[in-house]
């Protein structure tokens, strides 16, 4: 007689028989739960399960509206309770039944419910990441076009200035930034150049930024003098409530007469702009007023300056002088330092050999903060010189 078979009607047999419905009908209960991956869809599927297949009077998932059947009542006697923990013991929610008839569930009953509620734990967990991780990438791609975007509000050509040589340089921090930089040609053949950084970083700093943008060209065609265009920005960036003047804007405007050689300049609570004469002799432009959208009723002044040949001037925000090689700051005094001895004419010539600079001294650490700087400079010759 062969060994280890089993005698039809032996209670053995009808116990191993058991066992393999219950796995049969543990691994489908399974797949049903495992079949969808929104969360929604696997709490339906584990409670509907619960219900018709193990015939309970009701159940639900606490802390949810989710229910099928009667509702059970968490403080009720007899209430069946399954927690669903994710991988790191974080309790997600728990799952309750209600046996039929207010009797104790059979040992089958609680086995099955204990395997259903593992598995439900494992599904809506995915079906959490699954929905973090679709988030994610609908913000990365909205940040990739918001990018795309602000550097289309970039002058996108350089200006062509006969006798001077302009150019600039722009880098966030993240894929969106707060710096701003723009060059405006007016009727009366001068330029408008504007360097500003909105306090912070990131998005909330982009938005701003571009509502910066929409004030300043609006008020830069109309030719009014700098100053009264710093005082209307500043009092109009207080109007617009309390978030913005949490995000205040540290700006320098600067007028460029190209044909009589004069500069105008407001420096409204930014950086020094570094002016380099020839000869080496150097002048900073400082703040001649707090920053815009801080405080109301701000009057702003310009300051004029004579722009002869073989003047060259830089204007930059803070992320340039913020570099660091360790706990070593780059600093304004390094560059002015780097600035007043470059001895080349052209702007990005100056800006390529800056950015090589602060790459060397960072050597090769994350940037902390958007970078960006605008390079003047006026040809010492007749002859023009291109950006």
């Amino acid at each position: 007689m062969a060994t280890g078979v089993f005698i039809p009607g032996n209670d053995e047999t009808i116990d191993l028989q058991q066992q393999v419905a219950r796995l049969q009908a543990l691994l489908e209960a399974s797949r049903q739960v495992h079949s969808t991956i929104r969360e929604e869809e696997v709490m339906e599927q584990v409670l509907r399960i619960a219900v018709r297949e193990l015939e309970m009077d009701g159940a639900s998932f606490l802390g949810t509206k989710m229910v099928y059947g009667d509702a059970p009542d968490p403080d009720a006697a007899g209430v069946l309770r399954f927690p669903l923990d994710d991988r790191d013991g974080k309790r997600m929610t728990e799952l309750l039944v209600t046996p039929p008839g207010g009797r104790e569930a059979t040992i089958y009953e609680a086995d099955f419910l204990e395997g259903l509620s593992l598995q439900a734990a494992v599904a809506v967990e995915n079906a959490r990441n699954h929905k973090r991780n679709l988030e994610f990438a609908r913000v990365q791609q909205d940040l990739a076009a918001a990018r795309l975007i602000q550097r289309s509000l970039l002058p996108q050509k350089q200006a062509a200035i006969p006798g001077y040589s302009v150019g600039f340089r722009s880098a966030t921090c993240y894929e969106v930034g707060g710096d701003y930089l723009d060059i405006v040609e007016l009727p009366d053949k001068s330029v408008l150049i504007a360097v500003a950084d909105v306090a912070g970083k990131g998005l909330a700093s982009a938005i701003v930024s571009t509502s910066f943008r929409s004030a300043f060209r609006a008020m830069a065609v109309t030719g009014m003098p700098l100053g009264e265009l710093a005082t209307r920005i500043n009092q109009q960036h207080w109007e617009e409530g309390e978030e913005s003047r949490r995000r205040y804007v540290t700006a320098i405007f600067l007028r460029l007469m190209p044909e009589t050689g004069e500069i105008q300049v407001v420096n409204a609570g930014h950086n020094p702009g570094f002016l380099v004469q020839p000869g080496g002799k150097t002048y900073q432009f400082d703040a001649a007023g707090t920053p815009l959208g801080l405080l109301p009723g701000m009057q702003y002044s310009a300051e004029s300056h004579a722009f002869d040949p073989g003047t060259r001037l830089l204007l930059y925000t803070d992320g340039l002088t913020e570099v660091f090689r360790g706990d070593e700051e780059f600093g304004p005094e390094r560059l002015l330092d780097y600035f007043s001895k470059c001895g080349a004419q052209k702007a990005d010539v100056i800006l390529d050999a800056l950015w090589t600079t602060l790459e060397e001294f960072s050597a090769g650490g994350p940037q902390g903060d958007d970078m960006t700087a605008l390079a003047l400079c006026r040809c010492e010759g007749k002859a023009e010189i291109a950006a």
